[in-house]
C-alpha cells in the first residue's frame, strides 16, 4: 500500500474560555492555520486536492462547512474544495485518517487535515440545545435509542463517573493526575517544547490554559460536578478555543514538490464501545492499532491520550500498564485545553514534533469520543 506522509503539522495557541481567541471568527482562525500548514511545507496551495476539517458544534459562525469558508477566508485558491466532519472529540484526528486514506488509496496527493473550535462563541452541545428548543429533545432520546438503551442519562460527565467507579479511581487520584498535567505543561512551555508547532494568532503566542497557582489544596475545595460524584472541574478538560492543521502528502507529491516528511502514518483504527460509559473506547482502540502496526506497547516512545477527564487516562493506564512517564509527557487537555474539533490535529502536531525533538521513533495517539468511540493512530518519525 502507498504511504502517507506528514509534511507539516502546526497549531494555534489554545485560548481559554473568554480569552485571547474568544472573539475570533472560526473561519479566520482555521484559515490562519491551514494557510500556515501549506506555507510551512513549502508547496503551492493550488496543488492541494482537498481540505478536511473537524468541527463538533457546527452552528452559527462554525456552520455551513467551515473548512470551505476557512480556506477562502485565508485568500487561498477557489478551486480547492473543503469539507467539515464530526466524529465528536476525535473529529480532526479522523480528518487526518481520511486524508491519509485518500493519499494511500492513490486518489489524492496533497490533503490538508485539521480542525477548529471556538467554544467561547459556540458553547458545547449548542446543536442539541437547538434541537430541544424545536421540540425534538436530546440526541439520545429517539424511540429507537430508548428501545435499546432505555431513558437513562447519557453524558460524558456520567461516563467519566462510571469509568472512575469501574476502575476504582478516587477523587484524590484524579486531582494528583490533574496537578501533574499542569506541572508538565508549564515545564514544557518553559523549555520551549511547543515553539515549533505553534503559529501565533494576533497577540496570542502561547497556550493560555496552564495554571501556575493550582494545588491539591485548591482542587480539594471544589464542588463535585454531580451530587455524590467524584469529578470536579479541576479534573476535566478546559473549555477552549483553537485550530490545528497538518498537510498529508503522497510519496509522489513529496518527490514532485521537494517536500521533507516529518513522519509517516504507520497505522490507523477507529472503534466503538459502550455508549453509556462512552469514554472507555481508547482502551480497545489502542490494542487494535498496535496489532495493525505490528508493535508492542513498549515500542511506543510517546503516547498522547486526550485528557477529556482524568479518569479516562487513568483507566487506560491501569488497563494497559503503559509507563505514565511516556503518556502525555508535555501535559494534556486538563492543563492545555480541549478545543473539541481541533484537538485531534493539535495532539498530532505535538506528538510529531516531540518525537523529532527527543529522538523517538513511534508515537501513538488516541482519544475518547461522544457516542462511545475512539480513534487511534501510530506515526513513525522519519
Amino acid at each position: 500500500m502507498a504511504e502517507a506522509y506528514i509534511v507539516s503539522a502546526v497549531r494555534t495557541p489554545v485560548g481559554r474560555r473568554k480569552g485571547g481567541l474568544s472573539q475570533v471568527h472560526p473561519a479566520d482562525l482555521a484559515g490562519h492555520i491551514v494557510k500556515a500548514a501549506v506555507e510551512r511545507a513549502g508547496v503551492d496551495p493550488g496543488a492541494v486536492d482537498d481540505v478536511i476539517l473537524g468541527c463538533v458544534d457546527q452552528l452559527g459562525a462554525q456552520s455551513t462547512n467551515v473548512a470551505r469558508t476557512a480556506w477562502l477566508a485565508a485568500g487561498l485558491p477557489e478551486h480547492v474544495p473543503g469539507t467539515t466532519i464530526d466524529r465528536q472529540c476525535g473529529s480532526s484526528q479522523q480528518a487526518v485518517h481520511f486524508a491519509a486514506q485518500a493519499v494511500m488509496s492513490g486518489t489524492q496527493d496533497l490533503v490538508v487535515a485539521g480542525g477548529v473550535e471556538v467554544m467561547s462563541l459556540v458553547p458545547i452541545s449548542s446543536p442539541a440545545i437547538v434541537g430541544a428548543q424545536q421540540g425534538m429533545g436530546a440526541p439520545y432520546n429517539s424511540p429507537g435509542w430508548t428501545a435499546r438503551y432505555g431513558d437513562q442519562e447519557v453524558s460524558q460527565f456520567r461516563g467519566a463517573e462510571l469509568i472512575a467507579e469501574k476502575w476504582g479511581i478516587s477523587r484524590r487520584d484524579m486531582e494528583e493526575y490533574a496537578l501533574r498535567s499542569h506541572q508538565r505543561a508549564i515545564a514544557a512551555q518553559e523549555a520551549g517544547a511547543f515553539d515549533e508547532e505553534i503559529v501565533p494568532y494576533a497577540s496570542v503566542t502561547a497556550d493560555e490554559g496552564p495554571r501556575r497557582d493550582t494545588s491539591l489544596e485548591k482542587m480539594a475545595e471544589l464542588k463535585t460536578l454531580t451530587e455524590g460524584g467524584r469529578l470536579t472541574a479541576a479534573v476535566a478538560s478546559q473549555i477552549s478555543d483553537g485550530a490545528a492543521a497538518l498537510l498529508i502528502a503522497s510519496e509522489g507529491a513529496v518527490r514532485r514538490h521537494g517536500l521533507t516528511p516529518l513522519a509517516r502514518v504507520h497505522a490507523m483504527t477507529v472503534t466503538g464501545a459502550d455508549p453509556i460509559m462512552m469514554l472507555s473506547a481508547p482502551i480497545p482502540a489502542t490494542r487494535q492499532v498496535l496489532k495493525k502496526a505490528g508493535l508492542e506497547l513498549d515500542d511506543i516512545d510517546h503516547y498522547e491520550v486526550n485528557e477529556a477527564f482524568a479518569p479516562v487516562v487513568l483507566a487506560w493506564l491501569k488497563e494497559l500498564g503503559v509507563d505514565p512517564a511516556r503518556t502525555n509527557p508535555l501535559g494534556g487537555a486538563i492543563a492545555l485545553g480541549h478545543p473539541l474539533g481541533a484537538t485531534g490535529a493539535k495532539l498530532m502536531a505535538t506528538l510529531v514534533h516531540s518525537l523529532r525533538r527527543t529522538g523517538g521513533r513511534y508515537g501513538l495517539q488516541t482519544m475518547c469520543e461522544g457516542g462511545g468511540m475512539a480513534n487511534a493512530t501510530v506515526v513513525e518519525v522519519l
